[in-house]
């Protein structure tokens, strides 16, 4: 598979002159890396060859998933390096970070840590994606699993090779049915897995004729699908368009939903309406998205920003017709910021609290790990050693304390500039500012530096 950051590759904010020159150096630099690295692995313009197992693998055994008293909300998105990818001790250490609450789970049937799972029509390799749901079944996931990305002989490559640098490209429409095909080859292969998102970010469905996505072919593409896993099982859950809600400050491609954090693009939002009005069914709406505007970053402020979260929920709940609102993945800024991991998690956590309050049914962290070495931003754990890092702390505590029928209760704050979401037994505060606050929450005292995260006792 292609070595990459595990970030998802994404339109994201593009800095003026003279930063956008660096930027333009960086992306030169990046696209000559990736032509070496496929030289070296002899990789040709079709892609590479695959190792198709000549006995097929077995389905794997799988635990159930625990059962818990109120659907998780919160979870994570295995991407290229996940624990599976640790040396032992590390990886026993990552393994616990994932199990000590239980969570959601999610993993690609292709791509982002998962290889190409029926290079030729009909012969399967599920080697990777065995592994990685294995994994979510030890550590004692809710399963997810996204419905991308195609086999390169599904959107017109060789049979039997995988281009990984056409990973975003969509089935082509004479295919359509036999992706529908792998995904219930996928879903009686692991029963223990109910849940299924519809392919990934419109990857390959934009229309340049008509400058918009093309929800027509996508819709067609999920109504196949859709149709497909329910016939396998009822009780499978489905859910599209995960479709991504772009935002501007100045655009001509506005739309009606707006505020203090920019303008919300039309063109996402048509498209998350035409598929609403021709989908088969659904049992929940998936989008995904960034706090940051695509021109002009993080507007006015990082945590102002965030309101833009709940505003897009509030939309699709409106016009979905109050079905759960799934977030595929979630944002807080543009990748070239420079945040330290104190800042960047006080972002993070006051991002959870837009979402529970909100009533965000499910939000997905995109986990940006690395394999070892050096920093690794957002990361859950440090690459090589297995240490936590602060955001497996937020996935945690999150998960236990503020599930999806949590019943949330408003406690009184000195400060505005402290944020604050609380249950009857607990709450956490997010120090919004870059200085030390001193602040009275729920009758009590506390002292909070800069971007403070903050837990504590509620209740007698």
């Amino acid at each position: 598979m292609l070595e990459n950051s595990g970030r998802h590759a994404r339109r994201r904010y593009i800095p003026r002159w003279p930063v956008a020159l660096g930027a333009g150096l960086v992306a030169l630099l990046t696209v000559v890396g990736l032509l070496t690295y496929a030289a070296q692995r002899g990789d040709r313009e079709d892609g590479v060859a695959a190792t198709i197992p000549a006995t097929p693998e077995p389905p794997p055994t799988l635990e159930q998933p625990p059962v818990t008293a109120d659907w998780p909300r919160w979870g994570v998105t295995h991407t290229q390096y996940s624990a599976d990818n640790e040396d032992t001790a590390a990886a026993g250490r990552a393994k616990e970070l994932f199990s000590r609450v239980p969570m959601l789970q999610n993993q690609h049937i292709m791509g982002w840590g998962a290889g190409n799972p029926e290079p030729s029509p009909g012969k399967y390799d599920f080697r990777d994606l065995d592994r990685r749901v294995k994994l979510m079944a030890a550590t004692k996931a809710q399963p997810v699993l996204t419905l991308c990305c195609a086999p390169d002989w599904m959107k017109g490559g060789a049979e039997g090779r995988t281009a990984w640098s056409k990973i975003e490209v969509a089935p082509r429409r004479e295919h359509f049915d036999d992706f529908a095909a792998l995904a219930v080859t996928v879903a009686k292969r692991y029963p223990t897995v109910t849940h299924y998102m519809v392919w990934n970010e419109f990857k390959g469905f934009w229309d340049d004729a008509h400058n918009a996505w093309n929800a027509e072919a996508y819709t067609d593409l999920y109504n196949r699908v859709y149709d497909a896993l329910k016939a396998v099982n009822p009780k499978i859950q489905v859910g599209g368009p995960y479709i991504p809600i772009d935002s501007h400050v100045s655009t001509s491609d506005g739309s009606a939903l707006k505020g203090p954090w920019g303008v919300i693009d039309r063109r996402s939002l048509e498209g998350v309406e035409y598929w609403l009005k021709h989908k088969k069914g659904a049992d929940f709406v998936v989008i995904d998205g960034s706090s940051a505007t695509n021109d002009q970053g993080v507007v006015p402020d990082e945590f102002t920003a965030l309101g833009k979260f709940s505003a897009v929920t509030s939309w699709l709940r409106q016009k979905s017709g109050a079905l759960p609102i799934w977030w595929a993945e979630w944002y807080v800024a543009p990748d070239s910021v420079d945040w330290n991991e104190t800042r960047r998690t006080a972002v993070q956590a006051a991002a959870m609290i837009e979402f529970a309050r909100g009533g965000v049914a499910t939000a997905l962290y995109w986990n940006p790990q690395t394999r070892r070495g050096g920093e690794c931003p957002g990361c859950m754990w440090s690459a090589g050693s297995g240490d936590e890092m602060p955001m497996a702390g937020l996935l945690s505590g999150f998960t236990r304390w503020f599930p999806a029928e949590a019943r949330l209760i408003q406690v009184e704050v000195s400060d505005p500039r402290v944020r604050v979401l609380a249950v009857e037994n607990q709450m956490i505060m997010v120090n919004t500012a870059g200085t030390d606050v001193t602040v009275t929450v729920d009758g009590k005292p506390f002292d909070l530096t800069p971007y403070a995260v903050t837990w504590s006792d509620r209740g007698r």
